[in-house]
């Protein structure tokens, strides 16, 4: 699965790190913070949004996740994504997705 380039233009008030109130969530070599509902990372002097660009099912996810699964949660556009084991993990439908 690819990740789609997306400059997330007017972001340029807020810069994300450490103590900076937001929610990062490590993504391959990078850091994604949880900022208004989408995913920011910065690339190259700019912030990119971090969305996934395709359907990725996490095969063999027997977990369900809930608000007391004891597994972080991030708010994502109009879902919950929870982060477990290195992972982002959406509900859809009848499975779980792979962010």
């Amino acid at each position: 699965m690819t990740t789609l380039h997306l400059e997330h233009t007017g972001h340029d008030t807020h810069h994300h790190g450490p103590g900076c109130g937001h929610c990062a969530v490590r993504h391959g070599d990078h850091l994604d913070y949880a900022h208004d509902g989408h995913l920011h990372r910065e690339h190259e002097g700019h912030w990119d949004e971090c969305e996934p660009a395709g359907h990725a099912v996490h095969e063999g996810h027997e977990h369900v996740h809930h608000d007391e699964c004891g597994h972080a949660q991030v708010r994502h556009g109009d879902h919950v994504d929870y982060l477990h084991d290195g992972h982002r993990h959406a509900e859809h439908g009848d499975h779980w997705d792979d962010h």
